[in-house]
């Protein structure tokens, strides 16, 4: 059976087609997202959060054919890992203020959180969302969620040309916006 045609089972709520595509795409969601996240424990909670959402959402996939399952399941694997991530550094600004508040020094912030702020909330955050739709999209895709130009292709719908066209394109205006 196809992952696609899996993927149609578990909308109908076949716990064994949901064992079969666990049992196959957990350990590489694990793999690919220790790539990016060096604490265990979270990762295995977003490859649990992520089949949740499967098995609570499969079924609004069912009529689409041409369904990539492996870039379905790393997109809402990247989403998690960015509600994760945002969750933590609300977290972090929180025990800040409470140390500033109790009258202690405040902790130097390290270098990924300071550059993640200024996605966030800096020059990069008002640069990307002043892009066009078309560049902001492949943008997302390849940079944020981290898609291959493939899976963006897939994603997007567009030519995989397109897709390394429009990204060059982006690069180049956040560049001449940010210097």
């Amino acid at each position: 059976m196809d992952h696609a045609a899996l993927l149609c089972a578990v909308a109908d709520g076949d716990r064994a087609a949901f064992e079969v595509l666990y049992r196959h795409y957990a350990p590489w969601l694990e793999a690919r997202l220790r790539y990016r996240c060096a604490d265990p424990a979270l990762v295995d909670d977003i490859v649990q959060e992520v089949f949740v959402s499967v098995w609570r959402g499969a079924s609004r996939y069912r009529r689409q054919d041409d369904v990539d399952v492996a870039g379905w399941l790393w997109r809402i694997c990247v989403r998690r890992l960015a509600d994760a991530g945002r969750r933590h550094g609300a977290r972090q600004r929180l025990q800040a203020l409470l140390v500033r508040f109790r009258g202690r020094e405040e902790p130097v912030p390290s270098a990924e959180e300071s550059a993640l702020d200024g996605v966030a909330y800096g020059d990069v955050g008002g640069a990307i969302d002043r892009l066009p739709a078309d560049l902001r999209s492949v943008l997302a895709a390849t940079v944020l969620e981290g898609m291959t130009v493939k899976e963006a292709s897939m994603a997007l719908r567009i030519p995989e040309g397109t897709v390394k066209s429009r990204a060059s394109r982006a690069r180049r205006r956040l560049r001449e916006e940010l210097a």
